[in-house]
């Protein structure tokens, strides 16, 4: 059978009508009819099972047909690249996916989530290899093809390796992540440490490493997850690319230095204007009349007026 016959396969029969049998006994034509048809479609998807478990050629699929992994690995980000790629040029590489284990007709990727994210959104049939995996050697496809690509980032990776964790043995895990015991651990801590609402806030964060992501965790164990999140889904930060939502997020959660004032102002000339005392709640300035009444004189009059000032220039700035 040609690929196109075998793809015509594939095509439900919903929409083709049912012709009302002839005789008085409409019912049990129908019901005969819907027997026999079952049996056809059944006939056709052993065909076409027998064939794709085979996985000897690149077959189109519709995509309503095909769900994710049953493990999140990438996490929702921009595709405008690729979209525009398969648009021009069409999908050059399959995805890899399995006969879903409980579902008949349906199937599981095992990569090319965005591909096949792609393809969705173009509103085009799907290129696929098909092969019967097992959950094991679906993880472990799926690991080993993202160890492959640059774009998958560690965030990503370390929740792949997470979510592997609440089903898999270790060594399963070390396989499908093509790493050592001792960064697997690092990567569970990491998720651990750092709340699951924030991750999906800051997004997948590219171009950011372990050491930054081990900084944040840090820096929300010392405050609050929850404040961290209300600063991420901000508006100002929502509007960021996620790795400048990420670097912003941290400089927030960094402890402000706190900056010592000496304990006598002075002009340029040495001229003494005023005494310093500070606390951690108040800020005191006093000042002798008698030594510098021009210095009291200003901050009475035009200080005010001056901070006011750069008040609203700073307000423009962020405005812009």
């Amino acid at each position: 059978m040609s690929r196109k016959n075998l793809l015509n396969l594939i095509q439900v029969d919903a929409d083709m009508p049912t012709k009302a049998p002839a005789s008085d006994n409409k019912l049990v034509g129908q019901v005969a009819n819907s027997m026999r048809e079952e049996k056809a479609r059944q006939a056709r998807a052993d065909d076409i099972e027998r064939r794709l478990s085979e996985g000897q050629a690149v077959i189109e699929l519709d995509p309503v047909v095909v769900e994710p992994s049953f493990v999140r690995d990438r996490m929702p980000g921009d595709i405008a690249g690729l979209l525009a790629s398969i648009r021009d040029q069409g999908q050059q590489v399959p995805i890899l996916v399995r006969p879903h284990p409980t579902e008949a007709g349906r199937y599981q990727v095992a990569f090319g989530h965005r591909r096949l994210r792609a393809v969705q959104e173009l509103g085009q049939q799907v290129k696929a290899i098909v092969r019967s995996l097992t959950d094991e050697e679906l993880v472990i496809a799926q690991g080993q093809e993202n160890n492959e690509r640059e774009d998958l980032s560690y965030i990503e990776k370390s929740r792949f390796a997470h979510y592997l964790k609440k089903r898999f043995p270790r060594e399963v895990i070390i396989s499908a992540m093509s790493l050592d015991k001792a960064e697997i651990s690092r990567m569970f801590a990491l998720i651990d440490q750092i709340p699951v609402d924030l991750i999906d806030a800051i997004g997948p964060a590219p171009g950011i490493g372990r050491r930054s992501w081990q900084e944040l965790a840090e820096l929300v164990q010392k405050s609050s997850g929850k404040d961290a999140i209300e600063i991420v889904r901000g508006e100002e930060l929502q509007r960021m690319p996620s790795q400048d939502r990420f670097k912003a997020v941290v400089a927030k959660l960094k402890p402000r230095r706190t900056v010592r004032l000496p304990e006598v102002l002075s002009a340029q000339s040495g001229e003494r204007l005023a005494h310093v005392k500070q606390s951690k709640t108040k800020l005191e300035i006093t000042i002798d009349r008698t030594e510098a009444a021009d210095f009291a004189a200003f901050l009475l009059n035009d200080a005010v007026a001056i901070f006011e000032e750069r008040r609203a220039i700073s307000q423009l700035k962020k405005e812009a």
